[in-house]
């Protein structure tokens, strides 16, 4: 009679197990919410998107976008970082992820990307480009070397905010060619480049996809791109290299991966790893992608893992090298 019981016992502490077990097998079997950090229309909403809608047909479960804007990312963060871990709440994220744990704000609000997020897969990457407005007396980067020489504190530079990738890749860029502007922070990459148009400012780090039209209609002049080989969607601007700008050991092309809360069932976490690498790999997703000058490259979530880890302590180095007074 104890054995029956002991045995009653036992089955009944095992179901729930048994049972988170057995749903994670099916997953999914409801929707899942892919957040963006920044409003509709960037590059990480547009990787978002074409994704999300992809691994609706892959995953037979829909796959939508939310887009949770403010902070340069940190609230869409920390809003996965928070959400139960079962693969229904996922963020298209990317490194300025790897770069907020490098900025002093970060101490007064910490969010520790590496403790709280799981990494799913790495989906592509892209460049920026170095332009200038048009009203910029300057046509190649040691043109503008010598005018911000000549005109000290004179020139300004159109950051998409404190924190964002091109704020960040503009002050490795800024180090590397010695050039000097003032920063100017802007509420995001949209009205930055807005008052470049305008003639309000600049410089800025613009993404490829962004810069091409506007250098072909003449509206801004791109002097350099953060690639290691040449954009396609700018075959006629050097790289940094080749523009003679060297630069601190760090990542300065966008890159775009997918995470979730940290504690990812695993067989969850392959399931959509999987999803992802068949998605990025088909031949329209690939087309659709480079025809926005934006790479397809997968990794698998322990090497996106390990990534993040490496561009953290890259970014800390880099910022723990900065003069307190340079932005």
């Amino acid at each position: 009679m104890r054995s029956r019981v002991r045995l009653l016992a036992a089955a009944l502490c095992l179901a729930p197990l048994l049972g988170t077990a057995h749903a994670a097998d099916e997953f999914p079997t409801r929707p899942i919410r892919l957040i963006v950090g920044f409003a509709p229309g960037g590059a990480t909403d547009v990787v978002g998107r074409l994704l999300s809608a992809s691994l609706t047909q892959e995953l037979k479960q829909t796959v939508y976008i939310e887009n949770i804007a403010g902070a340069s990312g940190l609230i869409a963060w920390k809003t996965v970082a928070n959400a139960q871990p079962d693969g229904y709440t996922l963020m298209m994220a990317e490194n300025a992820l790897s770069m907020r744990p490098a900025l002093p704000e970060a101490a007064s609000d910490p969010f520790d990307p590496v403790t709280q997020m799981s990494g799913v897969a790495l989906a592509a990457h892209s460049p920026l480009a170095l332009a200038v407005a048009k009203h910029v007396e300057a046509n190649s980067v040691a043109d503008l070397i010598k005018l911000s020489k000549a005109n000290p504190d004179k020139l300004n530079y159109a950051s998409a905010g404190t924190g964002s990738v091109a704020q960040m890749v503009w002050d490795v860029v800024k180090q590397g060619a010695q050039i000097k502007a003032v920063d100017v922070p802007f509420r995001g990459g949209g009205p930055a480049i807005a008052a470049i148009i305008a003639g309000q400012s600049d410089i800025i780090m613009a993404s490829t996809q962004v810069a091409k039209p506007l250098v072909e209609q003449k509206i801004i002049k791109a002097f350099a791109v953060t690639g290691k080989e040449r954009s396609p969607a700018l075959p006629d601007v050097p790289t940094l290299s080749e523009a003679g700008i060297k630069h601190a050991d760090a990542e300065l092309e966008f890159w775009y991966g997918v995470f979730g809360p940290k504690g990812l069932p695993e067989n969850v976490r392959i399931r959509l790893e999987n999803a992802i690498k068949t998605v990025i790999n088909r031949p329209d997703i690939k087309e659709r992608l480079l025809t926005l000058d934006i790479s397809p490259q997968f990794m698998a979530g322990p090497q996106l893992e390990a990534k993040l880890k490496t561009e953290i302590a890259n970014w800390k180095a880099f910022t723990a090298s900065q003069p307190k007074t340079s932005r």
